[in-house]
């Protein structure tokens, strides 16, 4: 582990102060992070994270796909002298990551059973001689004597074990091998271990630590809210009809069918290839050169749509994959949050579509009939939420985060309809009297069952669990028996959302009462709950047959670019998100940079990228520039006659990503008035703006409407003019200046 001295720096004689030494550090980190990586600021807990990792501790991180899990560990690496591992399950994740990083100048290399001898040789003595920033390996190779005899010769730093959740018999891909690396880990000194998931219920975060005995480590735990992804369910009704429609509504774009059978994977592969789509299939039982092939052919967009079983996608680090569609129902929810993941992961558009039949359920667990005891009692709880996520008519956002023990805050979804169930709500109904009984029935058992055994005792069913407690006997019995056991599971799953019930985590499947369940049942209240959806009876309602996306940047230009791209990423050998992704390309497509300082401001790309793959990006940029007659200048002036400064295209993308305006201002160390002004700025030059979800947070409807119908009818547009005719209404000028944003961006762009 590094010394104190590589991390900290002294003034002089004197040590300096702490203060000092940590934005010493933090500029220097910044420095790397642009230098190497393309950015220029950290996301979410990542710095946080990597100064956690510096310090040497125990670090566990869970953080959705697409969050930047692996920068978190990559950076400190590139920071630090000596080697990190990292354990990864897959050989196709590790190419992957390896590729991406030398491509970025980093050192990163793989030890797997690919390798030759000799390249094996290489591997291990570019890493003994410290040249090895990152080290890729298996949990397989990390058992092999020669290997651990290796890695004890090594200047190793921590060890990195990406996909932890395989660690985790609760887990939804658990494997064997990552129970031993622990064991294999505490042959190579004390190294700080750095646990990584984009997939954690409370219970599995519980095993994964106890496993690696870092019960004691730091845990980061970011959002599992994908606020790009939208969510949408249907019924299994004419699907290969709804398939091709919905894969033609995203032509040209790149996405994932998974499907649960190999036999399927081909199906549906060969129907999409009939119907002109650019498709192929990748699943474990195809020829290892032909599936290779088709990954690359994937990666770098020489096909469109991928066909997969779920071997497919750990391996992948594509960021501009813009659907994911389940063809059959996954087997957890753990499974389905991974995989949908893997839309948007560059933070644009991504449409997550999956068909529903109960049937598939019915068929998931004839599969588990085989497994031992305990792991097919596991299977049907993870099926038993994966068929009520389906069914049940609450907004899906809110669904995904309880499961992993996130509470959803806000009303983004349902004020942005960016979910099925938040577009085209299901019939609400008074809930009161039955989330009464519910949590009178778990309090009567003692808080000590299931589900199951509770809508057994409420619908009076004299189950072999109700008879030999004798619950047959207690006041609720039978209670609610003529609203039947689907409904009733229903109502304790949205009592778990409403916060009445909880998991217990130590006893897998049963429900306890919580604070504000208590409360309820000393003082109850008016609660609504949403009637089920009944997919063997309707056809659901869908907007993702149109691609959902908004574009503020030069099309023509940017698909320009992306040609360009995919040319020279032939040239190399790489994929094309490895030269530059679609987020860099679309701000190239704004600010229109025609020299290389003005490239490396570009968001993501940094000066070794410039350097490798910019001039031909900037060739081209002038031409256009040139062709279209588009005046630019190094302060950026664009061709719609709007002045998108850095500032500005920053401004642009966090309205669209719906940030607070204080927290987007705290950013950029401006104050609200000065936002404000850009913001009109932009708003003047011909750009719509939503700033519907910050106005509904600080004006009511009636004050939004006063203020309207002032600029629909004022001569004039000027703020003090508005102040004096409405004074008596008691407006800030902030109010005034929001609404007249709003207004203009309205009725004017």
């Amino acid at each position: 582990m590094p010394k104190d001295s590589q991390i900290t720096e002294s003034m002089g004689s004197q040590p300096m102060l702490i203060e000092q030494k940590d934005q010493l550090e933090k500029d220097r980190l910044k420095d790397k992070l642009k230098e190497v990586f393309g950015y220029s600021q950290f996301r979410g807990n990542q710095e946080t994270i990597i100064k956690n990792i510096l310090k040497g501790k125990n670090t566990f991180v869970i953080m959705p796909t697409g969050a930047g899990k692996s920068l978190c560990y990559q950076l400190p690496a590139v920071f630090l002298e000596g080697t990190a591992i990292v354990i990864s399950p897959l050989i196709a994740l590790m190419k992957n990551q390896v590729d991406v990083l030398n491509a970025l100048g980093v050192n990163a290399q793989f030890l797997n059973s690919t390798l030759t001898k000799s390249e094996i040789n290489r591997v291990k003595q570019g890493t003994l001689e410290g040249k090895v920033k990152l080290l890729y390996v298996a949990p397989e190779s990390l058992t092999k004597p020669e290997n651990i005899s290796f890695l004890k010769q090594s200047n190793l730093l921590f060890a990195a074990i990406d996909e932890a959740h395989c660690i985790s018999e609760w887990g939804h891909d658990f494997r064997p091998e990552y129970r031993k690396i622990k064991t294999i880990l505490d042959q190579l000194g004390q190294l700080p271990i750095i646990a990584l998931t984009a997939t954690a219920t409370p219970k599995v975060k519980l095993d994964i630590q106890r496993n690696l005995q870092m019960e004691e480590a730091d845990v980061f735990k970011s959002s599992f809210n994908r606020e790009n992804l939208y969510y949408e369910v249907r019924s299994k009704k004419d699907i290969k009809k709804q398939l091709i429609k919905f894969v033609k509504a995203h032509h040209g774009k790149s996405g994932i069918v998974y499907c649960l059978s190999r036999k399927t994977v081909q199906e549906i592969a060969e129907f999409l290839q009939v119907n002109d789509i650019k498709a192929a299939p990748y699943h474990a039982g195809l020829d290892s050169n032909i599936r290779i092939k088709n990954q690359d052919d994937f990666l770098n967009e020489e096909i469109h749509v991928i066909v997969a079983t779920i071997a497919f996608g750990m391996g992948i680090d594509k960021p501009d994959v813009r659907f994911v569609v389940h063809y059959d129902t996954p087997k957890s929810l753990e499974g389905y949050y991974q995989e949908t993941g893997r839309a948007g992961r560059d933070g644009l558009e991504g449409n997550c579509l999956m068909f529903y039949s109960y049937n598939d359920i019915i068929k998931l667990e004839k599969f588990n009939k085989d497994k031992p005891v305990t792991e097919r009692e596991n299977a049907k709880v993870l099926l038993e939420e994966m068929a009520s996520y389906s069914e049940s008519a609450v907004c899906r956002r809110k669904q995904l985060l309880h499961y992993f023990g996130e509470i959803y805050q806000g009303n983004y979804c349902s004020e942005t309809k960016w979910c099925d169930n938040c577009r085209y709500p299901k019939e609400k109904y008074e809930g009161k009297d039955y989330v009464l009984t519910g949590l009178k029935t778990v309090s009567l058992t003692n808080e000590r069952f299931g589900l199951k055994h509770l809508t057994d005792v409420i619908t009076g069913v004299s189950s072999q669990y109700v008879q030999s407690y004798r619950h047959y006997e207690l006041p609720v019995f039978g209670s609610g028996k003529n609203e039947g056991q689907e409904m009733w599971s229903s109502i304790l799953r949205q009592t778990m959302l409403l916060g009445f019930l909880e998991k217990d985590i130590e006893h897998v499947g049963t429900l306890k009462l919580t604070n504000k369940g208590r409360s309820f049942l000393e003082e109850p209240h008016s609660v609504e709950l949403s009637k089920d959806h009944d997919y063997g009876k309707e056809e659901e309602p869908s907007i993702t047959d149109e691609a959902i996306t908004r574009r503020s940047y030069d099309i023509s230009l940017f698909e320009l670019l992306k040609g360009l791209r995919k040319k020279i990423a032939r040239q190399k050998g790489l994929p094309p998100y490895v030269i530059f992704q679609d987020p860099s390309l679309e701000e190239m497509a704004i600010i229109y940079p025609t020299n290389r300082e003005e490239l490396s401001q570009i968001n993501g790309v940094g000066r070794g990228k410039v350097a490798k793959f910019g001039q031909p990006f900037i060739e081209t940029i002038k031409h256009y520039v040139i062709e279209n007659d588009i005046t630019t200048a190094s302060d950026v002036v664009i061709k719609s006659a709007i002045n998108k400064s850095k500032i500005k295209i920053h401004i642009i993308q966090q309205i669209d990503r719906k940030v607070d305006l204080e927290e987007i201002a705290e950013s950029k160390n401006m104050k609200m008035e000065e936002l404000l002004g850009e913001i009109e700025q932009i708003c003047y030059s011909g750009t719509k703006l939503n700033l519907d979800y910050y106005v509904e947070q600080i004006m009511d409807h009636d004050r939004q409407d006063d203020l309207y119908d002032y600029f629909l009818n004022a001569e004039s547009d000027n703020i003090r003019e508005a102040l004096n005719e409405l004074e008596d209404e008691d407006f800030s000028e902030e109010e005034l200046r929001l609404m007249r944003i709003k207004f203009l961006s309205e009725y004017a762009n």
